[in-house]
């Protein structure tokens, strides 16, 4: 159980990927979550709305299992292998978080002022969660995929337009964390 409960190394996790890529490949099927979206869309009917919806499900529901096992190893994962909540941070990020009005910096994965139900109560957390629902989609449509998409299967694909989405999507995390969190915390 220690070596699940530890970071793998990089010549561990990136060889995984790689395999994993390469059976994507063999299948002919692409890495990506973001389509996801739109096959939920399909599956509940809004090719009745739009014509971007009129497709098959069924081409995508690989993607829905992925998706799908995501979420049940994401709660395996908090539920079983995460021995702790402590996070190992540099002291000047702590102190910087504290000065924006975070609490408990470092002692827990999700800090409260983000995930908190009362963050989700309030008028800001739902306008910010709203808001940024909306840009992520609209996004993600916009790039022609997410950033597991773009930056796992496009960048080993060698295709330009993921190099250029993620060059964009490194420059929005950067504005988002030097610019708009500071100014909305």
């Amino acid at each position: 159980m220690d070596f699940i409960l530890q970071p793998w190394a990089w010549y561990v996790g990136g060889p995984l990927i790689a395999i994993s890529l390469l059976l994507y490949f063999y299948f002919g099927r692409n890495f990506g979550a973001s389509t996801n979206f739109d096959t939920l869309c399909t599956m509940a009917g809004a090719g009745k709305v739009s014509d971007y919806f009129k497709k098959d499900w069924k081409d995508r529901d690989f993607a829905l299992m992925f998706v799908v096992g995501l979420i049940i190893g994401g709660v395996i994962s908090a539920k079983y292998l995460i021995p702790n909540q402590t996070i190992d941070l540099n002291p000047k990020t702590v102190q910087e978080l504290t000065e924006l009005g975070f609490s408990n910096v470092g002692s827990q994965y999700f800090p409260d002022e983000i995930f908190g139900v009362e963050s989700f109560l309030s008028i800001k957390g739902f306008l910010i969660l709203l808001v940024s629902g909306i840009f992520v989609g609209f996004g993600t449509r916009y790039a022609g995929g997410c950033t597991s998409g773009h930056a796992i299967t496009g960048l080993s694909n060698l295709e330009l337009p993921s190099l250029l989405a993620v060059i964009g999507f490194f420059i929005g995390g950067m504005i988002a964390t030097w610019f708009i969190i500071p100014i909305l915390f």
